[in-house]
């Protein structure tokens, strides 16, 4: 009998040594990408609002690149047009509509990851997906092509008046980034340096119209993509390609969150249609028992990681957080990629972490 209730201690002890590592594992990460920002401030950037008051704040109105962080744009126009009849955003279309963007030289991993999830769920019917699944590839595995489909459906003039309507006035202008892509290509076999200082010297109306102009061309001229090389679109070439997405600041970041999070911009069918692709994170059961909705989307390039999300808990304490980074270099995007999660889950559930990031940040 002794013996048994000193195996039920140890036991007991094992189970609390080791939820006692994994809290400490996961705030010493958290604590860790705050240390990143603390230390390279030059290259962050930082907003936190709670109960719509912002908390914390650093180079806040300095704008960086986005990357995929700038689809929540498209996510909202998505979700305002259907959710106001304007498209079925269960109607299918033909995958191939959206091939005519898909570069897998550059784009294979999620582009596969994606059509692997829907063709698990029977998503795919005579090889047509519905739209509201392309919008959702769009947000979760970042699916380039998707979005610069999305610009067909939803036209670009709406997405750059959403620009205007959200009040940014830092906000950078939205072009299809797989077009612009084609930019950094070199068939006259020029001197790459050459190249690199035309682009550069562009202004963002001339580099915005040369990507739209090229978007056109994808639309219909079926022997342009196969022409676009890997090789090409070196490191020289994606680091200038990488610097000149389009930029936003994270103070307009966490007041287009504000907006989300409090549901009074769009009418109750359109929200409904955010949640199902911006707030996926949901679907998890455990996030049901103290979260009433959570939206959030990442990009990322080699040398860019940034996010932004939004979260009501169900006490009603209202969360909005954007944090972005900019030239990085692989490891450090990596190390920081790995703590984010926890660095996010700290800031949602942890009075004495939020403090410790004002503390830190003043």
């Amino acid at each position: 009998m002794r013996n048994k209730k000193n195996v039920y201690k140890l036991s007991s002890l094992v189970f609390l040594f080791y939820f006692l590592s994994l809290q400490s594992i996961a705030q010493t990460s958290a604590d860790s990408l705050l240390d990143f920002i603390v230390k390279n401030k030059s290259r962050s950037s930082i907003c936190l609002s709670k109960n719509d008051t912002i908390i914390a704040k650093y180079n806040e109105d300095t704008p960086m690149p986005l990357a995929g962080t700038v689809y929540i744009m498209t996510a909202v126009e998505f979700a305002k047009q259907a959710g106001s009849g304007i498209f079925d955003e269960n109607s299918y279309v033909a995958l191939s509509d959206v091939n005519k963007y898909y570069i897998p030289v550059t784009d294979s991993v999620a582009q596969q990851a994606w059509l692997n999830d829907e063709r698990g769920k029977n998503h795919i019917v005579n090889d047509s997906i519905q739209l509201i699944n392309i919008a959702r590839g769009m947000l979760t595995y970042n699916c380039n092509a998707n979005a610069e489909y999305l610009v067909d459906i939803l036209g670009p003039d709406n997405l750059k008046n959403n620009i205007e309507l959200f009040g940014l006035t830092k906000h950078g202008a939205i072009f299809p980034v797989v077009s612009s892509m084609f930019m950094y290509q070199n068939p006259k076999k020029l001197k790459e340096r050459k190249i690199l200082d035309g682009i550069g010297s562009m202004t963002e109306e001339q580099y915005c119209k040369l990507a739209f102009e090229i978007h056109k061309a994808l639309e219909y001229d079926t022997l342009l993509k196969p022409k676009f090389s890997g090789k090409e679109f070196d490191i020289k070439m994606q680091q200038l390609w990488s610097s000149r997405l389009t930029p936003g600041t994270t103070k307009e970041y966490v007041q287009i969150c504000k907006i989300l999070n409090n549901r009074k911009f769009m009418n109750t069918n359109s929200y409904g249609i955010l949640a199902e692709i911006l707030e996926t994170a949901m679907e998890d059961p455990s996030k049901l028992t103290w979260l009433k909705h959570e939206g959030m989307k990442d990009g990322k390039t080699p040398w860019i990681l940034t996010k932004a999300l939004y979260a009501t808990t169900t006490d009603g304490t209202k969360i909005e957080l954007a944090y972005f980074f900019n030239q990085l270099t692989p490891d450090e995007n990596k190390r920081l990629s790995k703590w984010m999660d926890s660095f996010e889950n700290n800031i949602l559930t942890s009075e004495s972490f939020r403090q410790k990031v004002v503390a830190s940040l003043n």
